[in-house]
């Protein structure tokens, strides 16, 4: 089915993530928005490139021809096309739904979350997108999952390369397409595909080869600005320029040791127009690798100036730039960790139960835990009358309840309350 039911540890992990990455889309400054399951076909088609296929549709509902939403940033889009929004930053976490070859092991799923922040409007170059990749620098630092690396690109470099390289401009999106597979394929297989399914001349994909197998950092910029061939080519010098300010600003962010000017990213969506982005777990096998191994990518964004214009009657442009977090591939991270450790995750936030030693005592229990309730705290007691108080403290010690409220006859008489804490069996009378 590729997809899964979550248990109760799953879903508080999962919550714990979500809280953590909400958290930093607001600290920055987003608003929430949320945006219907269902769209009409015609919303998505034609705007995800090969992946369309993987668009989960719905047949003929009284005329309407209806898809599940395949991520949150065409919705979005639309939004600000309807509404006539040109200005906005926002979130938004919601399930996604993809007919794709499920992969449960490595979090791939048919139904997911997605965690995205976009930043729509007019705005001085690269400072909108900066923000991006400071925002996804500080989600993978604050989860603390280990090394990772943020790869950066420009579909105007790309499309420059391409151009040098004697390709068609009808050619472009599908080259992307199989660029995009070099993280995951061999240069020659990439290449072979090439020639093979795209057509091009062996020629063609070895020079394309010299330039999408480098990567660096600000010296590469200045490099390819000097390229002989690249410097002539006026979207390939657009891009540099921004790319070479973006890393001035990530420098000021101070996180460019993380980042890494990458000429193979390429991500496969049509939509994007721009700088272009992917963060990737970085998992070192042992200490005589030399290059770490990528467990696959975990966060992804890029900028999309024309998507909101396609919705728009008028055809009226709003810049767009944004990042989405994988979440679900974070998770399987998680999980995976959680169960090689053997320690237990609390699957309610219970922080007392209320307990009785004696028997005739649940009209006390009652009364005590409506209280308790009615102040705020989370409280639990056992559904039995008269249940023994090993079995309450034990149910403590299973659930990871740290405190135990006890009053029995002694307490009543005394008009107190025992507290208990569950892990120190440490006892004060309140």
């Amino acid at each position: 089915q590729g997809t899964r039911d979550h248990p109760p540890a799953h879903v508080a992990l999962r919550d714990r993530l979500l809280a953590a990455v909400v958290a930093c889309f607001k600290r920055h400054g987003a608003a929430a928005i949320d945006t219907p399951v269902l769209e009409l076909r015609e919303t998505l088609m034609g705007k995800y490139g090969e992946d369309t296929k993987l668009i989960y549709e719905l047949q003929d509902q009284g005329g309407e021809l209806l898809a599940l939403r395949y991520d949150l940033t065409v919705p979005f889009a639309r939004y600000l096309a309807m509404n006539k929004i040109t200005n906005m930053k926002r979130y938004h976490v919601a399930k996604v739904y993809r007919r794709d070859n499920p992969a449960t092991t490595r979090g791939r799923y048919r139904e997911f979350y997605q965690c995205d922040f976009d930043i729509a409007g007019q705005f001085d170059p690269m400072i909108p997108d900066a923000e991006c990749l400071k925002i996804v620098h500080e989600i993978l630092s604050d989860l603390q999952l280990g090394d990772f690396l943020i790869k950066v690109n420009d579909r105007r470099i790309l499309n420059g390369v391409f151009a040098v390289c004697g390709i068609p401009e009808s050619k472009f999106i599908t080259t992307c397409a199989t660029v995009d597979k070099l993280d995951k394929m061999p240069w020659e297989e990439v290449r072979s595909e090439m020639v093979g399914e795209k057509g091009l001349s062996p020629e063609t994909a070895d020079h394309i080869g010299e330039y999408v197998q480098l990567h660096g950092g600000l010296d590469l910029i200045e490099r390819l600005l000097q390229d002989p061939k690249l410097s002539q080519n006026k979207l390939a010098k657009e891009g540099l320029g921004d790319m070479k300010l973006l890393f001035e600003y990530l420098t000021l962010f101070g996180i460019t040791g993380k980042i890494s000017f990458d000429l193979s990213l390429a991500r496969g969506l049509d939509y994007y127009t721009g700088v272009i982005f992917e963060a990737v777990l970085l998992q070192q096998e042992n200490d005589h690798v030399e290059e770490p191994v990528s467990v696959g990518s975990v966060a992804g964004g890029g900028r999309y100036d024309g998507l909101v214009g396609m919705f728009d009657p008028k055809g009226r442009k709003v810049p767009c730039v944004g990042v989405s977090i994988g979440i679900e591939r974070i998770f399987s991270i998680l999980e995976q960790r959680v169960k090689a450790s053997g320690e237990k995750v609390r699957t309610a936030e219970t922080q007392v139960l209320v307990a009785t030693p004696q028997k005739h005592l649940l009209a006390e229990r009652l009364k005590l835990i409506s209280k308790l309730w009615d102040a705020g705290i989370k409280a639990e007691m056992l559904y039995k009358k008269d249940p023994k108080l090993l079995k309450q403290l034990q149910y403590c010690e299973d659930m990871g309840i740290p405190l135990a409220a006890i009053v029995g006859e002694q307490e009543l008489t005394d008009g107190v309350i025992k507290l208990r804490d569950v892990a120190t069996r440490e006892e004060v009378r309140m």
